[in-house]
């Protein structure tokens, strides 16, 4: 984050902020000892801040125009896909496997689960890890995340990709969470392999990664730019709680991969600890 203006305290900054992000430029608004503190999430965007600024202490009009309809409408439309293509292709990738499974049925869940999964004598077979992994199929550490079994699952589980990917990739870059997200999905879907489990899928892992990550930046590094409500926070890890009771198996969330949230979870407080950490250091 890259520090901007000092405004006094009783200035009202509502319209600005509104304006600001019209205008997507990244910012955050801190309140110092001193006065209230504007900063800047991407250097490049620092003339197009001043110049907001200025107009705004003006009394200028501050919002873009309406976009007109036809392309223009649809390049606004894709806009914030394209500002962070990593997040947007795991959800593209999702959505694409799910209306596969609804069109292919049990091939699309037999290719993409953790072990090959064949059916022998009407029952089923499964393959071993480390023998997919020798022939080749490597895709299998990481594919079950692509699988959701049904809409509440992808539902919630797009919600807190975008919510949270999307924070990662505008303040870090599409590197960092390219690193989360194979890191954080490989992990996961290892933790819940480990724990004797075959059929399982779902981006959740990755999901409770970057809540882990996302929390520690603005806990260590406020500066960073990053941001959670705390209630948020309370309310996913007290779900993480809630599912591996009994209570969950009694409202029909019993099939839940418990050990892949807390695998994801532990990956994504690890790294959130560590960037943090760097992000402290003066430079």
């Amino acid at each position: 984050m890259y520090r901007v203006i000092l405004l006094p305290h009783d200035v009202d900054t509502r319209a600005l902020r509104r304006a600001l992000w019209a205008h997507r430029i990244g910012h955050r608004i801190t309140e110092e000892g001193e006065g209230q503190v504007l900063w800047l999430v991407d250097p490049a965007q620092h003339e197009a801040m001043l110049g907001l600024i200025e107009r705004w202490r003006r009394g200028e009009p501050l919002m873009p125009e309406a976009p007109r309809a036809g392309r223009a409408g649809a390049e606004q439309w894709l806009a914030p896909f394209r500002q962070v293509p990593v997040t947007s292709i795991a959800l593209a990738l999702c959505l694409a496997v799910f209306a596969l499974m609804g069109l292919l049925d049990d091939r699309v869940v037999a290719a993409l689960t953790i072990v090959p999964v064949i059916v022998v004598k009407g029952g089923l077979a499964f393959g071993d890890l480390g023998e997919a992994l020798a022939s080749g199929q490597v895709w299998r550490l990481l594919s079950p995340a692509f699988l959701h079994f049904g809409w509440m699952h992808l539902i919630f589980n797009m919600l807190w990709l975008w919510y949270f990917g999307r924070q990662v990739e505008a303040l870090q870059g599409s590197r960092r969470m390219l690193t989360l997200l194979l890191v954080a999905g490989i992990g996961a879907n290892l933790a819940q392999y480990a724990a004797g489990t075959v059929l399982f899928g779902g981006m959740s892992g990755v999901d409770f990664a970057l809540l882990g990550y996302v929390w520690l930046m603005s806990r260590r590094a406020p500066r960073s730019g990053f941001f959670v409500p705390q209630m948020l926070v309370v309310f996913m890890l007290g779900w993480l709680v809630f599912a591996m009771t009994d209570m969950a198996a009694l409202v029909g969330f019993g099939n839940v991969a418990n050990e892949a949230h807390l695998g994801g979870l532990v990956v994504g407080l690890a790294l959130g600890w560590y960037h943090s950490g760097r992000a402290r250091r003066p430079s």
